[in-house]
């Protein structure tokens, strides 16, 4: 999928859609339909999906690959898409995951590291790591043990510490998709 054109937006995000019929449907009289009305809904459409498929961590690979996530143009429309995170628009985000990666691609940094596999993985990982476990209750602490090196180890499921890059630019991303 292509993005919209990112040099074009407009000052204001579009208003809202309700769960209201459409005029299509049986239930209201048929009215000759309202080119803004469908023109603001079209936009609405087409930006919320777009912004869903900022969850996927392989789609901002790829954008980053190709050379798009540095384009001022398409760092402003990140920008403007922000106002997704505005009560009356993030009840239709149905993938949480991509207002936190709306916000990681507001950082330069996290822009250009997206693009290399590692990091692809990583933020692959973290994301089925939050899926797997995010309403799971933990059934018991992990246990602990001293290893050889004199360190306590736990006897659970290894996680490498994150780097420096990953603690600065990925402040939230262990804990903060709820």
């Amino acid at each position: 999928m292509n993005p919209p054109a990112p040099n074009l937006p407009p000052s204001s995000p579009p208003p809202p859609t309700s769960h209201e019929p459409t005029q299509s449907s049986p239930l209201l009289p048929s009215q000759p339909p309202d080119p803004q009305r469908e023109a603001n809904r079209n936009r609405f459409e087409l930006e919320l999906e777009f912004l869903q498929a900022l969850a996927n961590p392989f789609y901002l690979h790829s954008l980053a690959q190709q050379g798009i996530l540095s384009q001022p143009a398409f760092i402003n429309f990140l920008k403007y898409l922000m106002y997704w995170r505005e009560r009356e628009y993030v009840r239709f985000v149905q993938y949480p995951h991509a207002l936190h990666h709306l916000e990681l691609l507001q950082h330069e940094q996290f822009r250009t590291e997206i693009g290399k596999d590692e990091w692809r993985e990583f933020l692959n990982q973290k994301q089925f790591d939050h899926w797997r476990t995010w309403r799971n209750e933990p059934l018991h602490a992990p246990s602990m043990s001293i290893g050889a090196s004199g360190v306590a180890e736990s006897e659970s499921e290894s996680v490498p510490p994150m780097s420096a890059v990953e603690q600065n630019v990925i402040p939230n991303l262990n804990g903060g998709m709820h």
